[in-house]
């Protein structure tokens, strides 16, 4: 009888007892789980001979590799915490992560570390860099430490951990400011695998397909998940949409979770029929998905079970739709994904009667342990649960989401809006979603972003961005009369800007919002 995952490179051990010669990564070359699990055991040694101890911080800074999948579970096999940086923030951005949460051993490559130079001086408590691959690094200020190297250096490697202990601190994109640091325990990454993996159904024949940043929460699920379901996980670097298509033609995948942005572009271009016959399932996360897109995919993927899901950094994953309900409720975000519960409620705690908006409040194991480093936010986003909830003897944290949904009398939620973006026109509060979904029903854009502008006799305007769907140019005033077919007078946009190329999106490839919002208020007060 094999053991049982409960901390999280226990998730990869797992799967190479059950099955050590089956697949566990594909990143041009296939990696069975016996040779996984020996480099995260290698690696945790090597962390250890380099003096790392039980809760300091591990930074790996790379795009998807073997390496990034090694160094994040050896991390924490050796007790300490990874955090994983994605490789498209800039140098300053890094350097904040590592300053932030006192990084002290460092995985990079090493044109990555000479990009950071000077700023590594700001960042006192990095005392190695772990080089990966090939090429010479000028940095001569922190040891540096060749990958193979540590591989083969000799220490203790594991350390007493509890599930209770952090694993991860996952940094937000920062579209909002400086990012900020989600931490993350053993529990909350074990059991959001297994909920996960048990409503998508995910199996060892599975091969699912990381196209996601690895440093994004539901990036880093397409490990958690497959390796406890002893399945295949295809690491993609792509350029190009097409890249994603042909990697799900090459390596037959079953499963793929994107955010609408990619779903978008993946709509805009030909699938081969080999690749439409292979595909399990896709899910959606990071943002609603337009109908208009949900419509696409399931014409050129007919035979995959769409899976709708909304979530957020601060507990993994929250709620899914089943794909039997697509139909009935396709504008619906679901119930609560297993193990979790959902409590829709006003701003005095109480409980919302049926389809009264409020905010979505998560409870359960998924629950994270705060932000690091941040006591104040902390205290704004995780709140003791009132007891009268849910039975409670002692007091229980919840994640207060900041996000206005309904639940109707089946106790099925519908997103409303984040409260920060919610747009205020005329007395009414209007959801950029809303805007965007008629936007996206006319089939005259490729992408599109709602949005507010102050305005001193209504207090806000809405505001549209958008690009051509492909192969066509986009007429604003003809979108703008559909909109004013479709919306009622105070929806309808007071301006729509038509972007030659893609809307500018944040590193987790999310379409950003709020930084559309400045640059359009930017280029009008410079013209006007």
């Amino acid at each position: 009888m094999h053991k049982e995952a409960f901390l999280l490179h226990q998730l990869p051990w797992v799967a190479a007892e059950r099955s050590p010669d089956a697949v566990a990564l594909h990143d041009g070359t296939a990696i069975r789980y016996a040779e996984l699990a020996s480099d995260i055991r290698r690696f945790a040694a090597g962390l250890a001979s380099l003096g790392v101890q039980r809760g300091e911080r591990v930074g790996i800074y790379l795009d998807k590799r073997r390496e990034t999948v090694v160094a994040s579970f050896g991390a924490p096999a050796r007790g300490a915490v990874f955090v994983p940086i994605n490789p498209l923030l800039k140098p300053s951005q890094v350097a904040h992560i590592l300053q932030d949460c006192n990084v002290k051993v460092l995985v990079t490559t090493a044109d990555r570390l000479d990009t950071l130079g000077q700023l590594l001086s700001l960042c006192p408590d990095l005392q190695h860099v772990v080089v990966t691959g090939s090429g010479e690094s000028a940095a001569q200020q922190i040891p540096v430490h060749r990958w193979a190297d540590l591989l083969d250096a000799r220490g203790p490697g594991e350390q007493r951990v509890v599930d209770n202990d952090i694993a991860a601190i996952l940094y937000t994109s920062g579209s909002t400011g400086k990012p900020k640091g989600v931490v993350l325990s053993h529990r909350n990454m074990v059991a959001g695998a297994k909920s996960v993996a048990a409503y998508l159904e995910n199996r060892s024949d599975d091969v699912l397909l990381a196209a996601l940043p690895l440093s994004f929460d539901a990036g880093f699920s397409q490990l958690t998940t497959a390796f406890h379901a002893g399945a295949s996980v295809v690491l993609l670097n792509y350029l190009l949409p097409k890249d994603v298509v042909n990697a799900i033609d090459r390596y037959r995948v079953t499963g793929l979770t994107a955010v609408p942005p990619l779903w978008i572009q993946l709509t805009q271009v030909k699938w081969p029929e080999s690749a439409t016959s292979c595909l399990r399932y896709f899910a959606n996360t990071g943002g609603r998905m337009p109908l208009e897109t949900l419509k696409r995919l399931r014409s050129i993927v007919p035979v995959a079970k769409p899976y709708l899901m909304y979530g957020l950094t601060e507990a993994f994953r929250a709620t899914y739709l089943p794909p039997e309900e697509i139909d009935r409720r396709p504008d619906s975000i679901g119930k609560a994904i297993p193990n979790s519960e959902i409590l829709v409620l006003r701003e005095d705690g109480s409980p919302c009667l049926p389809d009264e908006p409020g905010e979505l409040v998560q409870r359960g194991a998924l629950v994270a342990q705060g932000y690091w480093n941040d006591p104040d936010r902390t205290a704004e986003r995780f709140r003791p649960l009132p007891h009268r909830l849910a039975g409670l003897v002692m007091s229980e944290w919840a994640v207060f989401s900041g996000d206005t949904v309904r639940q109707d009398g089946e106790g099925f939620l519908y997103f409303i809006g984040r409260r920060d973006e919610m747009i205020k026109s005329s007395g009414y509060r209007i959801s950029p979603n809303e805007v965007e979904e008629v936007v996206y029903a006319s089939r005259l854009v490729g992408e599109c972003a709602a949005f507010g502008v102050a305005h001193a006799a209504l207090g806000e305007v809405v505001v549209v961005a958008a690009t051509a769907s492909d192969g066509h140019s986009l007429d604003a005033k003809h979108l703008l009369s559909h909109c004013r077919e479709q919306l009622p007078a105070y929806m309808v946009p007071a301006d729509i800007r038509v972007y030659a190329g893609p809307l500018p999106r944040n590193a987790n490839g999310k379409i950003d919002r709020k930084a559309i919002g400045t640059e359009y208020v930017r280029s009008k007060d410079q013209s006007g």
